[in-house]
């Protein structure tokens, strides 16, 4: 088969950031984008996080997820000028690489894997409620744990079988779960609909213990928080789209747009079929979607619902894999963890680094093994997910900024032009706020201190593992000839200097 003027263009451009690809060129515009899109998946985010928000802030919790939609867009935004610069396999370690140097990088990709490998099992281990009600039996603690444990084996086989199946898989995710999430919205709206469209301006009383509404709408703004990540997936796996510098960033966007409109259209249309609002902020009924889905569709309706439900969790999983796997595969790429001999290997037959595989499908399934010994141990571990994954992203966000002040001017095929700084502080801004909301918000009152302050907790714990891994294994962010430390011109003559010292 011959090979096509783009991917010469492709490789010629790889080539000059210093990388020779062993992916697959396989992967459409709209695979790429719909493996952003399942890994957000509205659907999964919106049931999992409904209750809770309902409960805590009543209707008007629904506009979390058009503020922190702008503020993701603006993260979004700055990861699109870096990827149409650097599209490289990995996302966010390579991005930090090449913005600020290797220490920074390693950090950056410290936090975002551990993040990804506890979203994956918390996506798993969440998806094994839904299994029991569509299967009709009461869910256990070893039942929710196979059907985790099983979920995570299909996703894990899907990846295995190449970037096309992937591909594939990732279009008819996007495409189910999509078209639930209308039939099932526009059925609730127009034929289950038990309060009026100005419901979303009603608090109903909460917080049902009283106290500041804007302490309560702040904590149900997890629910936004929680939802809107998935599109620097898109950019994961860039050496597997053709023409990255100009398709990605597109797909980026695409995913916010319409991954966020239909997680809002999905939230409003289960707010609007609630029979009694205030049965849900007292805390009786404390799992209303399922009552909405039963009253709504019948038992065999909503077990359909269910079903369609069950394929956006393998949706999301299966691509939360696929960005944890190739972000391990450029550290193995680069040498740059201990392990890095088969992370990198690569399986030229299917098109994937199947250790790297390996990884993103056995850590997450022994973090969900480990519930059998205690679930509020994996509750602290999956507590990170969500924060690190914040944190990952506001240090591309810090080292675009920081590079942008050194002189930094985008150079790829989607630039913000002289609205870039802006762009650029609000994205750090937003970001730091929501970090900040976060960690707080999970607090507990009445709880011992260390529960109180859990996803803060966390955070420490994980940095801390990394800043003593450094200390420990000095000399394994200097392996390899990979490029660092280049977005920023520098003088010919101070080159050899400067490049130390982004190290």
């Amino acid at each position: 088969m011959g090979v096509s003027p783009m991917q010469h263009t492709d490789d010629d451009h790889l080539a000059s950031l210093g990388y020779t690809s062993e992916f697959r060129r396989e992967m459409s515009p709209w695979a790429n984008f719909s493996l952003g899109f399942t890994y957000l998946s509205p659907v999964v985010g919106i049931y999992t996080v409904f209750a809770f928000a309902l409960a805590t802030a009543g209707p008007p919790m629904i506009w979390s997820l058009v503020i922190v939609g702008i503020g993701q867009l603006l993260v979004a935004l700055v990861f699109s000028e870096v990827v149409a610069q650097f599209p490289v396999a990995g996302g966010v370690y390579p991005w930090a690489r090449r913005l600020w140097g290797r220490r920074y990088a390693w950090m950056t990709g410290w936090i975002y894997l551990i993040a990804l490998l506890c979203t994956i099992a918390s996506v798993a281990y969440g998806s094994g409620a839904f299994v029991a009600a569509a299967l009709g039996f009461t869910p256990t603690v070893m039942t929710v744990i196979g059907c985790a444990l099983g979920l995570l084996l299909v996703a894990t086989i899907i990846n295995f079988m190449g970037t096309k199946v992937l591909a594939i898989a990732a279009i008819i995710g996007f495409s189910a779960e999509i078209i639930g999430a209308l039939v099932v919205g526009i059925w609730l709206i127009v034929a289950n609909r038990h309060q009026s469209f100005g419901v979303i301006f009603d608090s109903f009383g909460a917080p049902a213990t009283g106290g500041s509404y804007t302490v309560a709408f702040l904590a149900a703004a997890l629910i936004g928080i929680y939802q809107y990540y998935g599109f620097e997936a898109c950019g994961d796996v860039a050496e597997e789209v053709p023409n990255p510098g100009r398709l990605i960033p597109k797909a980026m966007r695409r995913t916010i747009y319409i991954g966020g409109a239909a997680a809002t259209f999905v939230c409003f249309a289960l707010i609007l079929a609630v029979v009694d609002m205030g049965a849900v902020i007292r805390g009786e009924d404390t799992d209303p979607v399922t009552t909405i889905l039963n009253e709504s569709f019948g038992e065999t309706g909503a077990r359909i619902v269910l079903w369609i439900v069950l394929i956006s969790f393998l949706s999301c999983a299966m691509s939360l894999q696929a960005a944890a796997s190739r972000l391990a595969y450029s550290y193995g790429r680069d040498g740059m963890i201990v392990g890095s001999d088969l992370l990198k290997r690569f399986s030229s037959s299917r098109g994937i680094p199947p250790y790297a595989l390996l990884l993103a499908a056995i850590v997450p399934a022994l973090i969900v093994i480990g519930s059998m010994v205690s679930t509020n141990a994996v509750t602290k571990i999956v507590s990170f997910a969500a924060l690190g994954i914040y944190l990952g992203f506001q240090m591309v966000v810090l080292a675009a900024l920081r590079a942008r002040l050194k002189g930094w001017v985008p150079s790829g095929q989607y630039t913000l032009g002289r609205w870039g700084l802006v762009v650029n502080i609000g994205a750090l801004v937003y970001g730091v706020l929501a970090i900040i909301n976060m960690i707080w918000s999970s607090r507990t009152p009445g709880t011992p201190w260390y529960d109180d302050w859990i996803v803060g907790l966390t955070g420490v714990i994980v940095v801390g593992s990394g800043l003593l891994y450094l200390s420990l294994h000095r000399g394994v962010v200097s392996r390899g000839d990979a490029p660092y430390n280049d977005a920023i011109p520098r003088p010919a003559e101070a080159g050899q200097s400067l490049d130390t010292a982004g190290a």
